[in-house]
């Protein structure tokens, strides 16, 4: 009955952009922090940007990550998106969506267990 449920992913050509999305269903996001986390070989996974909840406006991003992608969220339609523009050919990787009652450093530097995990979205760069 909870799920996060993500979409956006898809192939683009280095320089392109993605919007992903990721809307939760059976619960409210609004007091949780957020975030976007990318696959690692190996089956683990790093987080590319999170941010806080209703009382709580910060944002992470990855080195990587800062520059190029921006971090929101729609409360009314609980609702998570990250914009990826200027890709590069390794940004591609599976990006999950996540949720936890946490901090936002806490969140994205995996700092304990998420309480809940979107599916993944495939994300393809090459020309």
């Amino acid at each position: 009955q909870v799920h996060l449920v993500e979409s956006g992913g898809g192939l683009v050509q280095p320089g392109g952009s993605l919007r992903l999305s990721c809307e939760a269903s059976g619960f409210s996001l609004d007091d949780y922090a957020v975030g976007w986390f990318r696959q690692t070989p190996g089956e683990g996974r790093e987080g590319v940007s999170c941010i806080g909840g209703a009382s709580d406006g910060s944002t992470y991003y990855s080195d990587s990550a800062k520059g190029r992608f921006t971090i929101s969220r729609d409360y009314a339609k609980n609702t998570i998106y990250l914009q990826m523009n200027s890709l590069k050919p390794e940004d591609a990787s599976v990006y999950y969506c996540a949720a936890r009652s946490a901090t936002v450093q806490a969140l994205c530097q995996l700092w304990g267990p998420i309480d809940y995990w979107g599916q993944g979205t495939q994300v393809a760069v090459s020309s």
